[in-house]
């Protein structure tokens, strides 16, 4: 398993991506090799595709995933955020999520992938990981996603989920254990973990993190490592041909 954010491998890929509502940029990234690969979805912050979104898309392709990260923002940011926040705190079909399942879509019509395909989000992008979980992904991966926490009433019949938060994020206090408690619930296999003594958005590595490390949500490499190694691992089970949630698998 490579865990790395060198940016080896295949050349960077810009695309425009169709969806139900027009063409959305994105970046799509392919592993060396011949595949075929499950793929994942990468889902952005407030911050929109940015660098450290990209390196993270690279980072997976690395760790040898089809993946492609649409920018939810792409029409035009002052039109697109505040409907894209719309979207995600009416827990309803809305123009993000047709473009995220246009991602999925543009993934498993790829011949190079398995078709099984994960979903990765941070932030609004984890609000979404969460949200559209029940919808047709293999696995989701949040990191300290936004929104209502309304658990219960997005993740009856979710797929697997592996979610990572901050002990010091005020967004999310409790929510961990909250999202532990409705997985356990309704039968869905997880791993979630909060990390002590870091914040909001400590796996993403963005400019100026002096200030941000003064408002406490700077990026801390330990508990990225952490989550990252933790997600590759629940995806090596969870991305297999054989795995059938609540079945046998081999």
């Amino acid at each position: 398993m490579i865990v790395s954010t060198s940016g080896e491998g295949s050349a960077m890929s810009a695309i425009q991506m169709p969806a139900p509502d027009g063409p959305v940029s994105a970046v799509f990234e392919t592993p060396s090799g011949d595949g075929p690969w499950p793929g994942v979805v990468v889902l952005h912050d407030i911050a929109g595709l940015s660098g450290d979104i990209r390196r993270k898309t690279r980072l997976l392709a690395d760790n040898g995933y089809l993946a492609v990260a649409p920018d939810l923002f792409s029409r035009g940011k002052a039109r697109c955020v505040p409907s894209v926040f719309r979207d995600m705190l009416s827990s309803k079909d809305g123009r993000a999520t047709r473009d995220i399942q246009a991602a999925r879509a543009l993934l498993i019509a790829d011949e190079r992938c398995t078709g099984k395909v994960a979903i990765v989000g941070f932030c609004l992008g984890g609000a979404f990981a969460l949200l559209l979980a029940p919808q047709g992904f293999d696995v989701a991966a949040p990191f300290y996603p936004s929104g209502r926490g309304n658990y219960e009433e997005v993740l009856r019949g979710a797929c697997p989920i592996v979610a990572s938060y901050g002990a010091n994020d005020p967004a999310n206090r409790g929510r961990g254990d909250k999202l532990e408690r409705v997985l356990t619930e309704y039968g869905i296999d997880h791993d979630v973990k909060t990390y002590a003594g870091v914040g909001h958005s400590f796996a993403n590595d963005l400019p100026a993190q002096g200030l941000l490390r003064v408002a406490g949500l700077g990026y801390d490499e330990a508990a990225t490592s952490d989550a990252w190694a933790r997600i590759f691992a629940f995806f090596d089970t969870h991305l297999s041909p054989g795995f059938q949630p609540g079945g046998p698998n081999v």
